[in-house]
């Protein structure tokens, strides 16, 4: 069922600011009905995985039928923004049939992000396996992160929350709370990762300073990881990820608390990374997508960030040198709060709606 078509023909935002390349493009409904949906993934066969956030794994066919909660699923913390978070295939997914699936784990007291290995045979799953539970445990139901992505070394990176109540521990290195954590596919710790060795430091740990990232891309051609962040009343963050650094959160930041109060009066300190990009007024950014496919060539090398304070998706250019340019504020016409955006292998463009009646969406070059 189609339900919007546009052009967009929309101004640039930042540094250099112009209009782009006019593009015709339509965009269809997936599937519908979906409650606080949080995640989509890619099968091998043109099937997805959706995720929402109540607890329900999804699976769509390639005629977009949606099919009924998938069996076997572990018991999932859900309150507030706590519940099931991203799903991700094993790299050898058509020899190993294993999908990775992080969520909240625990109670209101007590909980923690936990990551599990599960076989997938099509309708329910099986050898269900925590390969990282995040410690300490934190109470509440806020800030989780929990974005994963493949490094090309086989490896698996997420970003863990900061939990709100708890934006000491991102400075902490005895503590998984708001960090990027790289661990092997089956949970045990690579020897490379940069605080191994280190007493009193979680050798799981590969950035700290964090607040609560959920856009997690890694862009293998050059060599860099993108993450974005969601800041307070402002300073959300788009980041280059590297081992060992601190991303200073909440030493510096470019944002004030929910209450107006200062947070920290510095933007900047000695041996703490800069954000390539921030965003204030708030943008609430969600999932993040490399565009590398064909039907939009103009927007080949491009960022896309969900935003959902904003209701839209922002497309962020980015050079030769790695660097964002200046960016299209697209899709606001669906006016819904965009939780993901993912490129998918046929060129299109995927988004996630994050509504009680939450759409999966596809964009595609408009065809009359």
């Amino acid at each position: 069922m189609k339900i919007l078509s546009g052009l967009v023909l929309a101004c640039a935002v930042g540094a250099g600011s112009g209009w782009s390349m006019a593009q015709s493009y339509q965009i269809d409904v997936v599937a519908d009905g979906l409650e606080h949906p949080w995640s989509v993934a890619f099968l091998p066969d043109n099937r997805m995985l959706i995720t929402e956030r109540p607890g329900r794994l999804r699976l769509v066919d390639a005629n977009g039928t949606l099919s009924d909660p998938i069996e076997g699923m572990p018991e999932v913390f859900a309150s507030g923004q706590a519940g099931l978070f991203d799903v991700l295939p094993d790299r050898d997914f058509l020899t190993t049939q294993i999908l990775y699936i992080s969520f909240a784990h625990g109670d209101k007291n007590a909980n923690h992000l936990r990551v599990v290995s599960a076989r997938f045979d099509g309708r329910r799953l099986s050898d269900v396996i925590p390969i990282f539970t995040a410690e300490p445990p934190k109470s509440g139901d806020a800030h989780y992160g929990a974005r994963m992505a493949w490094l090309p070394d086989g490896t698996l990176m997420f970003g863990t929350g900061d939990g709100f109540y708890f934006r000491e521990q991102a400075q902490q290195l005895d503590s998984h709370l708001a960090k990027t954590i790289r661990i092997n596919a089956d949970g045990s710790v690579p020897a490379d990762n940069p605080f191994v060795g280190r007493p009193d430091v979680r050798p799981e740990i590969y950035s700290y300073g964090h607040r609560n990232l959920q856009g997690l891309v890694v862009d293998a051609g050059r060599g860099v990881i993108y993450a974005h962040e969601h800041g307070p009343r402002g300073g959300d963050e788009l980041n280059s990820i590297q081992a060992g650094r601190n991303y200073g959160w909440p030493m510096i930041s470019y944002g004030k608390d929910y209450s107006r109060a200062v947070i920290t009066p510095y933007t900047e300190l000695p041996d703490m990374e800069q954000p390539l990009h921030y965003w204030t007024p708030s943008i609430a950014p969600g999932g993040m997508a490399l565009y590398e496919g064909t039907l939009f060539p103009q927007w080949r090398g491009s960022l896309f960030v969900a935003a959902l304070a904003e209701k839209s998706i922002r497309r962020v250019p980015i050079d030769g040198a790695g660097k964002p340019g200046a960016q299209e504020t697209l899709f606001t016409e669906v006016d819904q709060r965009m939780r993901d955006v993912r490129a998918g292998p046929d060129g299109a463009l995927y988004l996630v709606t994050d509504e009680p009646e939450g759409q999966l969406l596809r964009v595609t070059p408009r065809t009359q």
